[in-house]
């Protein structure tokens, strides 16, 4: 009897075959990503060059799109590049590849509580994932390699493994799933508080917190909630799940930097301030 062979790549689907879809996608995720590297390198600059930095909101912001461009980067190009036609394989080795006591905030929220916080949120990350990659780096590749999606997601992933992965689906909807959730749950809450609070506020104030905070839940759902539909289930696959993957891999990620500088006037005259000073310098020097 034949010994079943390791496969050295794993073939893409993607999202569909349909040639006039496919250039509609890429020129679409070509402008999404472009803003979204823009939008984060701007913030990440100007945050970093401005006394901005010092503040505990912009630093946590600054750190989010650090975030954001390493996590969107590790995923978006590969499509870009596949729906233009590229190979539409991966090589099983890339695998790897303040609102509610606002003049008490400054004073809480101090340098090493802000550390601890940014180190908290990568460990936990890191924490997160490495089971996830140990489960994965670990499954027997013998037979078909066709994988119903733009990017090694792990349940995609799990249904072509040559082995009984019913156990290491499970540990993955405990791990992905209840991660999703408790985080949903804990920013929904905190949301709430928010919005009691503002009972104490003046109109205007409430107004103005209404339209902030409307605008970090609806990204927080565009993230969260597909996040949850994708992980907190039997672990099985739909063809569906890579239209919703778009959301929390590159939906929400864009919207991210235009929350958080056209609707903040801080962040905008920091902006101003640290690329005007810029152009300025080197004009002079030229």
């Amino acid at each position: 009897m034949e010994s079943p062979r390791n496969i050295s790549e794993f073939i893409l689907l993607g999202l569909s075959h349909d040639k006039n879809i496919q250039i509609f996608c890429f020129v679409l995720f070509l402008f999404c990503y472009v803003a979204l590297l823009v939008g984060n390198l701007l913030i990440l600059i100007s945050i970093r060059c401005s006394p901005l930095f010092h503040q505990p909101m912009y630093y946590f912001l600054s750190h989010l799109s650090c975030m954001d461009i390493c996590y969107t980067s590790s995923i978006t190009p590969k499509l870009i590049a596949d729906l233009r036609g590229g190979t539409k394989t991966i090589s099983y080795s890339n695998r790897y590849v303040a609102i509610c006591k606002p003049l008490h905030y400054m004073l809480i929220m101090n340098k090493t509580r802000c550390n601890l916080l940014v180190l908290a949120a990568w460990a936990g990350g890191a924490l997160h994932s490495f089971p996830q990659f140990s489960m994965a780096i670990q499954l027997p590749f013998c037979g078909p390699n066709e994988i119903d999606h733009y990017f090694c997601d792990i349940f995609p992933l799990l249904k072509v493994a040559c082995t009984d992965t019913y156990i290491t689906g499970v540990l993955v909807v405990a791990n992905s799933g209840m991660v999703a959730l408790v985080t949903f749950v804990v920013l929904f809450v905190s949301y709430v508080i928010i919005l009691l609070s503002l009972r104490h506020h003046s109109a205007e104030g409430r107004h103005k917190a209404l339209s902030t905070c409307g605008s970090h839940i609806t990204v927080v759902i565009l993230f969260f909630g597909p996040s949850i539909f994708a992980y907190l289930r039997p672990p099985t696959t739909f063809p569906e799940d890579k239209v919703f993957a778009l959301f929390y891999t590159i939906i929400a990620p864009m919207f991210n930097p235009l929350i958080y500088t056209l609707r903040n006037t801080e962040m905008k005259n920091a902006m101003r301030n640290v690329w005007c000073q810029t152009l300025f310098s080197m004009k002079a020097h030229n």
